[in-house]
């Protein structure tokens, strides 16, 4: 919608140049097309009459009233007004409106879809959990956050690919390793020290049962250091697979699965290293390899390698995202827990230094999730074995409940997360409300078959009957629809779906109680009934980008 007004405005401009009516200007990318707060100041704005009239050399509300003049022809408007200093105010007709049902219904499944991205190739990466236990809630929305905006990008026209990094290297697997070997020697009876730092979880002790009892006690009487590796090794391969079928359950699939031990094994974070040696931006100080971040925004530089020969993670991660880089992505989305916030300037430090616009890396910060349960706040600490998984909170409230209460916020809000409310069947929970809307429309057609009504073509069906205010209101509001999906792509926020869909739902639910679909007018049936499917249509699109289903019956 913004982008047509915005085409007819200038195109009218361009006309009235042509006619000698107004001096030559260019357009710059000021002129806006906005919707108004208040509903009595129009459909949408136009700014063209203040941006273009320091250039033109003429007042903006003249140069305002020019314009609508030569606008108010246009049949589609119903009136047009110049407010404030120069702005114009759009006010559509009911028949413009109506005639929108009928492209809504015309596109169908692709109603919301459009062309923002321009086919620019993103590499969206996300969950990145390390594989030292199952995924906790807060892996959780971070999974559901990348997987909407995947398909939300996907809809506004850029070409995504979807990508886990396995942080299968480092400390924490060694950690992993040891936690596992202790809990084996327990298993037989032995007596050990369990460290602090060591994963206390019950799953850990559940890998150690496994390993004894299809190896017996072969490993009983060896030293940690030599099968830390197998201890290791069968950790990771039994968490990682249990987070795979976790995602999969999350609907949460990944086009990519990149392993940190790869960049490793193949030399190729060694090689990152020495070419940024080359460039002048890492120095040796206290045999330590020293990244020269502060040049580039951040408060200080940042060790790669330690005196010890030791590469650090960052050293990874540069060389990861110069990966991503050289696979030809115009854009990398990552979305990080908000621990990281100041890891964002050392990346982008390490992206511009390797050559490239720092700005092609946005990343997203994933806050905390407040689980709560009878007004009480859950414990949560991976290390201590104190979380609840995501896989527990799928189990007790549902996929749909959970992704969608996961979006109902910026994903940089803290979220309070009910499980009280989460298994309400009820208009407290969220995802109850969007979806009893749309099951709600799909009764009404399995009512009109019930009473043998012909659902007519579209086009014999009258929608100039369709003038209640409030049917008005809610055909503009389904119109936006795809403006939403754009935004949400080019903002990288999911969460405006959501919202946007609670509102449709509210709209939905106040118009059923007031109004019949399928009434005593069989004209104005048909009308409604158009309404009803279209709405249904929106309310799905919707859900569908954000991995939720759209029951017919509830």
């Amino acid at each position: 919608m913004r982008n047509i007004i915005k085409k007819i405005v200038e195109d009218t401009y361009k006309e009235l140049v042509k006619d000698g009516v107004l001096p030559d200007g260019e357009i710059g990318s000021g002129h806006l097309i906005s919707v108004p707060k208040m509903e009595k100041h129009g459909d949408y704005a136009s700014n063209f009459g203040l941006v273009m009239a320091a250039s033109l050399k003429m007042p903006p509300r003249k140069l305002a009233e020019i314009m609508k003049n030569a606008l108010s022809n246009n049949p589609d408007f119903q009136t047009i007004e110049v407010a404030g200093p120069g702005f114009l105010n759009f006010f559509f007709s009911n028949e413009f409106w109506q005639k929108r049902l009928l492209k809504i219904k015309k596109e169908g499944e692709a109603f919301g879809q459009g062309s923002e991205g321009a086919g620019k190739k993103v590499l969206v990466e996300f969950v990145s959990a390390n594989p030292t236990g199952p995924l906790h809630v807060g892996h959780g929305r971070g999974a559901a956050v990348g997987d909407s905006l995947c398909r939300i990008l996907k809809a506004a026209g850029f070409q995504v690919d979807s990508e886990y990094y396995i942080n299968d290297v480092g400390n924490q697997m060694n950690t992993l390793g040891r936690s596992v070997y202790l809990r084996y020697q327990e298993y037989f009876g032995k007596e050990v020290e369990f460290p602090d730092e060591c994963y206390k979880g019950e799953y850990i002790k559940e890998i150690a049962k496994e390993i004894a009892e299809r190896h017996g006690d072969r490993f009983l009487h060896k030293d940690m250091e030599e099968c830390l590796d197998f201890f290791t090794r069968e950790a990771v391969d039994r968490i990682f697979a249990g987070i795979r079928e976790d995602l999969d359950i999350f609907r949460v699939h990944f086009d990519n699965w990149f392993s940190e031990k790869t960049l490793h094994d193949s030399g190729y974070v060694e090689e990152t290293i020495s070419m940024l040696m080359d460039k002048g931006v890492i120095y040796e100080k206290d045999g330590a390899l020293w990244f020269k971040t502060s040049e580039f925004g951040d408060e200080k530089d940042r060790v790669v390698k330690r005196s010890n020969g030791v590469l650090t993670y960052f050293a990874a991660d540069i060389a990861y995202h110069r990966n991503k880089l050289e696979r030809g992505y115009d854009m990398l989305v990552d979305i990080w827990g908000a621990d990281h916030h100041g890891y964002v300037p050392r990346v982008k430090a390490a992206i511009e230094a390797l050559g490239h616009d720092p700005k092609r890396l946005s990343v997203l910060l994933v806050q905390l999730v407040n689980l709560i349960e009878g007004g009480k706040l859950k414990a949560m600490s991976t290390r201590a074995g104190e979380f609840v998984t995501l896989r527990q909170v799928l189990d007790d409230v549902g996929v749909d409940a959970t992704r969608f209460i996961f979006l109902t916020r910026k994903c940089d809000s803290h979220l309070d997360f009910d499980l009280d409310i989460a298994r309400k069947q009820s208009q407290e929970n969220p995802v109850y409300y969007v979806q009893y809307a749309h099951a709600r429309l799909c009764s009404v057609f399995a009512t009109a078959r019930e009473r043998g009504v012909e659902i007519l073509p579209h086009s014999k069906i009258d929608l100039t009957l369709l003038k209640d205010p409030e049917e008005i209101r809610l055909m503009k509001f389904l119109v936006r629809f795809p403006e939403v999906v754009t935004a949400s792509a080019v903002n990288l926020e999911p969460h405006r779906v959501s919202y946007f869909l609670t509102e449709l739902a509210g709209m939905l639910h106040k118009y059923y109680t007031k109004h019949r679909f399928i009434g005593d007018d069989p004209e104005l049936t048909q009308a409604r009934l158009l309404l009803a499917d279209v709405t249904r249509t929106v309310l799905k699109n919707g859900l569908t980008l954000l991995g939720v289903d759209a029951p017919e019956k509830m």
